[in-house]
């Protein structure tokens, strides 16, 4: 579903639905399926709809599978896929471990 943006344009962005986390794409994106198997930081960028500057923030932590070609930083779809898959899956764990409230006789 489109977003208005502070600039009032139309865009797509990450979501999250009840069953987790949820890809939307911006307006005039190709479509999932479209993209290259081996992408580059703009392509990936776009793909899992954050900036390069997160993509480059989760590089220098080591947070999200890539590899290096000569200089550049690139990216396997199947892997961009399994690590996106294993995140929805975390926070859908997170969200079915909600912490009970501690229940005790307390002193008057």
């Amino acid at each position: 579903m489109p977003v208005r943006g502070s600039d009032g344009a139309s865009h797509f962005g990450i979501g999250r639905a009840a069953s987790g986390l949820c890809i939307r794409r911006r307006k005039g994106q190709p479509k999932m399926s479209d993209s290259p198997e081996v992408m580059n930081i703009r392509q990936a960028s776009e793909y899992l709809g954050v900036s390069a500057d997160t993509l480059y923030k989760y590089l220098s932590e080591g947070r999200i599978p890539a590899f290096k070609l000569g200089n550049r930083w690139k990216f396997k779809k199947t892997l961009l896929d399994r690590w996106m898959e294993s995140k929805s899956s975390e926070g859908e764990r997170m969200l079915k471990k909600k912490p009970r409230p501690v229940r005790g006789s307390m002193a008057r």
